[in-house]
C-alpha cells in the first residue's frame, strides 16, 4: 500500500514556500544585524559585571559565527529555476563574500572566554573550509556572472577579515603569547674558554685571579622609561603620559600573564615610578594597563595595532568602497527589488562597520601610546574623553559582594535548589540572587594605595617584599599585642582564615553600636567581597583555597539549623527570590548575629562536636567575642587591616592566568591589587640580579685584563 509521504508532513505548504523564499534573507540580514550589535555593544563586557549583559553578549558572539555559516551554506545549496536565475545566481555569488566578512567579526571582539583563544586550530579550518565554499559559489557562477568584479573585491575583504580573526586568536594563545615574548636563548658567558685562560697564566706562574664586574646600564635602558620617571611629585600628571607609561609597562610586564619572571631593574623603575604618584592617577595608569592585557587577549587590536594591520584596512576599506560603486553601477533589470535592497544594506552595513572600526582604531588607547607628536595625542584623547570612552569606563568600578549570613536567611528550599542544579541553573540563578555589587569608592581606593605605598617603602629587597606578600593577617596582628588573643584565627589554612573572619566581621558588625567609620565600612565590604571570590569564582581562588568550598557548604548547613531551631525558616519558599535579585533585609541578619553572639562559647566546637565537619561557624562567633572584646577606637581599624592583607596575599598567590579571566567580565578589584603589588616591588615575579656582567681575569695588581663578556 502506497502512502502520501507529503500528506504526512505536519508542516503546511504555504509555509514551506515562504521559508524556502525567505530563509536565506533572513539569515544574511540577521547576520548582519548581529554584527553591528557586537561591534556597538560588545566592549561593554569590560565595563560591566551584570550577568545578564554578559550573556546577551555571549549569545550574540555564539550565534554570529552559526548564522553566517548556515547562510553560506545556504548559497551553497541554492537552486532557482526562475527565468532570471543567472542573474540570481550572480547575486548569491556576490553576498556569499559578505558572509565572510562576517565571520570574520568586529574588531572588537575574537574571544569571549581565554579558552577561545586556545581554539584558534578550529578558527583556521573553519576559514579553510569556508573559503572553500565561497570560491564553490563564486566558480559555479562562472563564466556568465556579470558581478565578478564586485565579487572578487568583496572576496578579498572578507579574507581580511576572516585571517585577522584567525591570527588574533593565534597569537593570544597562552604557548604562542608566552613564545612571543621569550628572548633569544641565552649560553651564558664562554665558561670554557676564559677558564683555559686562567689556567694557561696560572701554569705560567702569573698571579691571575678572576673578578666579576656588573656591565653597566646601556643608553636605552637609561631613556626607556623617562616618560615614567620624570615626574617626582604626587601632582596628577597629564593624562597622555598616563597612557605612554601605561603602555610601556603594560610592554616591560604584559609577561606576568604566563608566569614569566623580571629583572630587579624592572622592579625598581615600576616602584619608583608608583611611589611617587597620587592614588588616582596609579589606579588610572592600573587601569589603562589592564585594558591593553584585556584588548590583547579578547580583541584584533595586536593584529590591526601595526603598520601591516593599517595597510590591511586600507585595502580592505578600499575594496568595500569599490565593491559598492562597481554594484551601484551594475545593471539591475530582472532581479527583484527586495534582493537588490538586501544587497545595498550588506554594502552600507559593511561600509558602516567598517567606519566604526576605523574611528575605534583611531580613538583608541593604542593610537595614543603609539602617536609621537604631543598635540596630536592630546586632540586624540580628548576627541576619546568626549565619546564616554574615559578613564572610568575600562572596567566596572565595582566589587561584587556574597554573605554567608544573609544567604542563609534566604536558601531556596533544597527541592527547588536540587531541580535547578539538575539543569545546570543553580550557579546562574545564586550569582543572580545573591550576589550584589558595592562602587569601590574613592576613600577605598585611597586606603588600598597607602597601606600598599606603605609596604613597598619597607620593602626595599627581594626577601622583604616576599615576607610581606606571605602575610595574611599576621603580619598586622604581630606588629599589635592581640595577637596572643587574636593570632589562631590567622595560622589555619586560609579557606578557614577567611571564613572565620568573614562571619566575625558579620557579627561585629551587626552587635557593636558605633560610628559609620570607614574602617568599619571598609571592613564589610572587603569581608563580603572576599567570599564572593571564595564561593563563586573557585578557579581564580583555587590555588589558595584548600577546601573552602567544603567548609562553606558546612558552615551553611551549621548556620541554617541553628537558625531554622530560633524559628527564622530560612528555608521557606518565595518565588520571586528564584527570579529577582531582592536586597536582603539588614534588620533579619542583625536579629541573627545577636542570636549567634549570645551561645556559650567556652569549650571549643572541636572538642563538643568532634572534626567530621569542617564547618567554622561558632569558632567564628569566638572570634567575634574575642574582637568585641578590644578597644573602640582599634578594632576597626586592625579588622580593616587584616582584610587588606587577606585580600593582598590571594591577589599575589592566585594563578596569574586566573587574573586574566575576569578582564572580560567588568574586572575584579583583586586584579588591580595584583598589578599594583607588582609595580610597587611587592611579589616573587623579580628573581634576576643582573643582566649580563663581565668576568675579568686580574694579573697582579694591574687590571691589564683579559675579560668576557657575560
Amino acid at each position: 500500500m502506497r502512502h502520501n509521504t507529503t500528506s504526512l508532513n505536519p508542516i503546511p505548504k504555504n509555509i514551506q514556500k515562504l521559508w524556502d523564499v525567505w530563509d536565506l534573507r533572513m539569515f544574511i540580514l540577521s547576520s548582519l544585524l548581529l554584527q553591528i550589535l557586537l561591534i556597538l555593544f560588545s566592549s561593554l563586557r569590560k565595563r560591566s559585571a551584570n550577568k545578564w549583559i554578559i550573556l546577551l553578549i555571549w549569545s550574540a558572539y555564539l550565534l554570529a559565527d552559526w548564522v553566517a555559516a548556515f547562510a553560506l551554506g545556504l548559497i551553497a545549496n541554492s537552486k532557482n529555476d526562475t527565468p532570471n536565475s543567472t542573474k540570481y545566481k550572480d547575486l548569491l555569488a556576490f553576498w556569499a563574500p559578505f558572509l565572510l566578512l562576517h565571520l570574520g567579526g568586529p574588531d572588537t571582539i575574537t574571544a569571549f572566554a581565554l579558552e577561545d583563544n586556545e581554539l584558534w586550530i578550529r578558527h583556521l579550518l573553519g576559514l579553510l573550509f569556508q573559503l572553500f565554499a565561497a570560491a564553490y559559489i563564486f566558480l559555479q557562477s562562472l563564466p556568465y556572472n556579470k558581478l565578478w568584479l564586485p565579487t572578487l573585491f568583496m572576496f578579498l575583504a572578507g579574507l581580511i577579515k576572516y585571517a585577522e580573526r584567525t591570527r588574533a586568536l593565534y597569537l593570544a594563545s597562552m604557548n604562542i603569547f608566552k613564545d612571543s615574548m621569550l628572548k633569544e636563548p641565552d649560553a651564558g658567558p664562554n665558561y670554557a674558554k676564559l677558564m683555559a685562560e686562567y689556567q694557561s697564566m696560572h701554569e705560567a706562574n702569573l698571579p691571575a685571579k678572576i673578578k666579576m664586574m656588573k656591565e653597566p646600564e646601556t643608553y636605552i635602558d637609561l631613556v626607556n622609561f623617562k616618560s615614567t620617571t620624570e615626574e617626582t611629585t604626587d601632582e596628577k600628571i597629564d593624562d597622555t603620559k598616563m597612557v605612554q607609561s601605561a603602555y610601556e609597562f603594560f610592554q616591560t610586564f604584559k609577561g606576568l600573564i604566563v608566569d614569566l619572571i623580571f629583572s630587579f631593574h624592572d622592579r625598581n623603575k615600576s616602584r619608583d615610578f608608583f611611589l611617587q604618584r597620587n592614588t588616582e592617577d596609579a589606579f588610572t595608569v592600573i587601569a589603562i594597563e589592564l585594558n591593553f592585557m584585556y584588548e590583547v587577549l579578547y580583541t584584533k587590536a595586536v593584529v590591526i595595532h601595526s603598520w601591516f594591520g593599517y595597510f590591511l584596512h586600507l585595502i580592505c576599506s578600499s575594496s568595500i568602497l569599490i565593491a559598492f560603486l562597481l554594484f551601484f553601477s551594475y545593471k539591475k533589470e530582472g532581479l527583484q527589488y527586495f534582493d537588490i535592497a538586501v544587497t545595498y544594506l550588506l554594502l552600507f552595513g559593511a561600509m558602516i562597520l567598517d567606519s566604526v572600526a576605523l574611528f575605534m582604531l583611531i580613538c583608541s588607547d593604542w593610537t595614543i601610546a603609539l602617536v609621537k607628536n604631543p598635540t596630536l595625542k592630546s586632540i586624540i584623547y580628548r576627541t576619546l574623553t568626549k565619546v564616554s570612552f574615559s578613564n572610568a569606563s575600562r572596567w566596572s568600578g565595582s566589587v561584587s559582594q556574597l554573605n554567608l549570613i544573609a544567604f542563609c536567611l534566604s536558601r531556596r528550599p533544597k527541592p527547588v535548589d536540587r531541580f535547578l542544579d539538575y539543569w545546570g541553573l543553580k550557579d546562574f540563578l545564586n550569582e543572580t540572587q545573591y550576589k550584589y555589587s558595592r562602587s569601590v569608592t574613592p576613600l577605598l581606593k585611597e586606603y588600598i594605595f597607602s597601606e600598599l605605598k606603605a609596604k613597598s617603602e619597607v620593602a626595599k629587597d627581594a626577601n622583604t617584599a616576599r615576607e610581606i606578600c606571605s602575610f595574611r593577617g599576621d603580619g598586622v596582628l604581630g606588629k599589635s599585642i592581640y595577637y596572643k588573643l587574636l593570632g589562631w584565627s590567622v595560622e589555619v589554612e586560609y579557606d578557614e582564615s577567611l571564613l572565620l573572619w568573614h562571619i566575625a566581621t558579620e557579627i561585629v558588625y551587626h552587635t557593636c553600636e558605633e560610628e559609620n567609620s570607614t574602617d568599619r565600612q571598609f571592613s564589610k565590604l572587603l569581608s563580603d567581597y572576599m567570599l564572593y571570590l571564595l564561593v563563586m569564582q573557585p578557579t581564580m581562588m583555587s590555588a589558595i583555597s584548600g577546601i573552602g568550598q567544603i567548609r562553606y557548604r558546612d558552615t551553611c548547613a551549621e548556620a541554617e539549623k541553628f537558625f531554622s531551631g530560633l524559628g527564622f525558616h530560612p528555608n521557606k519558599f518565595n518565588p520571586l527570590r528564584i527570579l529577582f535579585q531582592l536586597k536582603l533585609e539588614t534588620k533579619k541578619s542583625k536579629v541573627a548575629c545577636d542570636k549567634l553572639i549570645k551561645v556559650n562559647t567556652v569549650i571549643k566546637p572541636v572538642e563538643v562536636k568532634g572534626d567530621r565537619s569542617k564547618s567554622v561557624l561558632f569558632d567564628a562567633v569566638r572570634l567575634a567575642k574575642d574582637l568585641r572584646g578590644l578597644k573602640k577606637e582599634k578594632r576597626w581599624k586592625i579588622m580593616s587591616q587584616v582584610w587588606l592583607e587577606l585580600l593582598c596575599f590571594a591577589a599575589s598567590h592566585c594563578r596569574a592566568h586566573s587574573h586574566a579571566q575576569p578582564l572580560s567580565k567588568g574586572g575584579e578589584l583583586i586584579t588591580f591589587v595584583w598589578l599594583l603589588m607588582t609595580h610597587l616591588g611587592l611579589g616573587e615575579q623579580f628573581r634576576i640580579e643582573a643582566g649580563h656582567a663581565r668576568a675579568k681575569i686580574i694579573i697582579g695588581k694591574y687590571d691589564t685584563s683579559i675579560s668576557q663578556s657575560m
